[in-house]
């Protein structure tokens, strides 16, 4: 059982609309329930609340923080983000999702800037695996398809993933790095980029397979292990 909290910065879903008819509780909410259903302890947080749901107690008591935000990344004050940054180098697990490659942490962590190019059409995209022995990759198809999705494009301003686990491509011939591997310090981190707040992306039965299998990779193998030292 892993102790996970859940980050959104829930404002596409607030407005009446697609995101909203998709994810009526916010993303949040249906990946807690997810994670709920494999047996791991979730709380949520979001990025109206004080100190955006994070406080250092949150993040002390939290394994493996879940992170998905778009159009609000600059909102995230600054103390917050270096709170988050210092939990993950102490050894707490750390899995940006889809466009958050902009958000503080993410972009701390891996001392870029993660521009890409991106059209929101909702084409189709295939998610290759290619690490079919990684924890991550688990019980998964060797390959599974996603009906409509947001196509990210070359050009991605990332390290080199420590471990490569799943590639995208799409019907035009584009080929992404969708899923990627980091150990920045004590902590480990798993970039996967398939989702968007009007798709069903995280309703997909082999999606919701690997951020659990994630979960789990990505938490520290021992709580104790993890620095106590974010008090920012």
């Amino acid at each position: 059982m892993v102790a996970v909290t859940v980050w959104n910065e829930n404002q596409h879903e607030r407005a009446t609309g697609p995101a909203n008819a998709m994810y009526p509780d916010g993303i949040h909410t249906a990946l807690a329930e997810m994670l709920v259903s494999h047996g791991h302890t979730v709380q949520t947080a979001t990025l109206d609340e004080p100190e955006h749901g994070l406080t250092a107690d949150v993040l002390a008591e939290t394994d493996v923080l879940l992170w998905w935000g778009d159009v609000a990344h600059d909102a995230v004050t600054d103390t917050v983000a270096a709170r988050v940054e210092q939990a993950v180098r102490g050894g707490m697990g750390f899995i940006p999702l889809h466009s958050s490659y902009e958000s503080k942490p993410f972009e701390s962590l891996m001392g870029t800037s993660g521009v890409l190019r991106w059209r929101e059409e909702g084409e189709r995209e295939r998610v290759w695996v290619v690490e079919a022995d990684h924890p991550i990759t688990d019980g998964l198809p060797e390959e599974f398809e996603l009906e409509r999705a947001e196509i990210y494009g070359q050009g991605f301003d990332l390290p080199q993933p420590d471990t490569l686990v799943t590639v995208s491509w799409c019907d035009d011939g584009t080929v992404f790095p969708s899923g990627c591997c980091y150990h920045p310090g004590d902590g480990r981190v798993f970039y996967f980029q398939p989702g968007h707040e009007t798709f069903p992306v995280y309703h997909h039965p082999a999606v919701q397979q690997l951020l659990h299998n994630a979960v789990e990779w990505a938490a520290p193998t021992c709580r104790t292990e993890r620095s106590r030292g974010a008090q920012l």
